[in-house]
């Protein structure tokens, strides 16, 4: 190394250990503590990669030469509380005040090759552990307490180089645990790093091991990507290199052969597009706190919704007499296909009602022409919504990727007309809460009915003249409810 490169490297350890500043105090205590003890320990992984980007970092990820029991007796007496249930990996849990930390015996494991469950191998060195870390970036290491720097691998070299490289060979690594291959892309997005040569063909060759990862494990990376600042980098990295294919097939599904007319534009690159404008439509912190309708970012439900509102265009795709084509009813499609891809991921059920939803509804918009729409048919899109408005707003507008500047101004300028409608109905009627005049118990007790399937059509009907009419008055929604009981009395009603 040149005494140019030890100067850089110094001034760069000198800004990670100001990074640290906060938690130097915890950490110099660990240190001394496990020292005295006669044990080593260090610093890894993403918390030192993130002192030398300048990012902040929750993680407090320490590895050691003591094994769990012994980590136990260090921290007896220092740490409020402890817990084990990483024991059968090595990690022993604590938190000491506000500070939590995980303390991870050095490892040299195995994997079994049919799931990626580590076979636990305790190390016997810090470099035996870190050549078994998923990047070099992330195989660094500071001692404690005298904060010696370790980087056996180059990984501040990868780190100024904005580069993606395994301690062993991808494939070893790959085949190690296939879930490094989905950290690769996450790492795209999160910190603009890119794969060098050899990973990304590791990948591409080894993609179908990621099955054997558990979906849970798979849904966790998948939303970190997403959630990044530019997740559009490591999706294109998942499509290239086939990843895709195994854990969200829709997406590469999207790119449809355009016809030599060009009579449809990419729908893939549409996609990304979408998600991209949805991003910056996203609201900054503390900005229109007042709004009902702000999605402050990042925002996973718009996001997703994004990314997947097109994915029943492949199977609603026709080509239409006289050199068209059509995706008839791709939103319902997609609304399905949506569901089960992320039932499959085993998100939670808020988030693919959710993003169901959204998918469903990001075409309605495209009946309101210029302004067409009655205000029934406004408060029902409203009420279709719900709370999820306000995320409908920012995917319909960025779902406008016409080139043509004069449609979409025209758009913009429709969709500003809707929003302006709904502001005004919801000042005269308190919109966001539509109800009949009349709840349940009422209607029951007017018409003489328990609850059941009569009620529940009775108060449908309240609403369905509800959002027609507007506010039709307590009284007047009694008139209504009468009047309709007796058509339903009457034969054939």
């Amino acid at each position: 190394m040149s005494a140019t490169e030890k100067t850089t490297d110094g001034a760069l350890l000198l800004r990670a250990l100001r990074q640290l500043t906060p938690a130097m105090g915890l950490l110099t205590e660990i240190g001394e503590l496990f020292g005295t003890a006669g044990h080593e320990v260090a610093l890894v992984g993403g918390p030192v990669r993130d002192a030398f980007l300048g990012r902040p970092s929750t993680d407090l990820d320490l590895t050691t030469s003591a094994r769990p029991e012994e980590i136990e007796q260090v921290l007896t007496g220092w740490a409020d509380t402890t817990w084990d249930v990483g024991r059968a990996f090595g990690t022993i849990g604590a938190r000491r005040g506000r500070d939590t930390l995980e303390i991870t015996t050095y490892r040299a494991d195995a994997y079994d090759g049919e799931t990626r469950k580590p076979v636990v191998a305790f190390g016997t060195s810090l470099e035996e552990d870190l050549v078994r870390r998923d990047f070099r970036v992330n195989a660094m290491a500071l001692r404690l307490p005298d904060l010696t720097f370790v980087d056996p691998h180059g990984g501040l070299g990868d780190l100024a180089g904005q580069r993606l490289r395994t301690p062993h060979e991808p494939e070893v690594s790959f085949a190690d645990d296939p879930l490094r291959m989905l950290r690769a892309a996450r790492f795209a997005a999160q910190l603009g790093f890119r794969p060098t040569t050899d990973v990304l063909e590791a990948m591409t060759d080894m993609a179908d091991r990621i099955s054997i990862v558990s979906a849970e494990r798979v849904r966790d990376e998948l939303v970190k990507l997403v959630l990044a600042p530019d997740p559009r980098a490591g999706l294109e990295i998942l499509v290239t290199t086939g990843l895709a294919d195994h854990v969200l097939p829709e997406l590469p599904a999207l790119r449809l052969e355009v016809d030599e007319h060009h009579r449809h534009k990419d729908v893939y690159e549409h996609s990304l597009i979408v998600l991209e404008q949805a991003i910056g439509l996203e609201d900054e912190p503390g900005e229109r706190e007042d709004d009902p309708d702000r999605v402050p970012g990042p925002d996973l439900v718009l996001r997703l919704a994004a990314l997947l509102h097109d994915i029943g265009k492949p199977p609603t795709r026709r080509f239409e007499p006289g050199g068209g084509v059509s995706f008839h009813h791709h939103e319902v499609v997609g609304a399905k296909m949506t569901r089960a891809r992320l039932r499959a991921l085993r998100f939670d059920k808020e988030t693919v009602r959710a993003v169901t939803r959204l998918v469903e509804l990001h075409l309605r918009f495209h009946g309101y022409g210029s302004g067409e729409w009655t205000d029934a048919a406004v408060r029902r899109y409203v009420t279709d919504a719900g709370p999820l408005l306000g995320r409908l707003h920012k995917l319909t507008r960025s779902d406008c990727t016409t080139r043509n500047r004069r449609k979409a101004a025209r758009l913009s300028a429709s969709y500003d007309h809707l929003e302006e409608r709904i502001e005004r109905l919801r000042e005269e009627e308190e919109l966001n809460a539509v109800r009949p005049e009349l709840d349940g118990h009422q209607i029951g007790a007017i018409l003489g009915i328990p609850p059941g399937p009569q009620l529940g059509r009775a108060y449908q009907h309240l609403l369905a003249v509800r959002l027609d009419q507007g506010p039709l008055g307590e009284d007047g929604a009694r008139a209504e409810l009468l009047r309709w009981w007796a058509e339903q009395e009457t034969p054939g009603g």
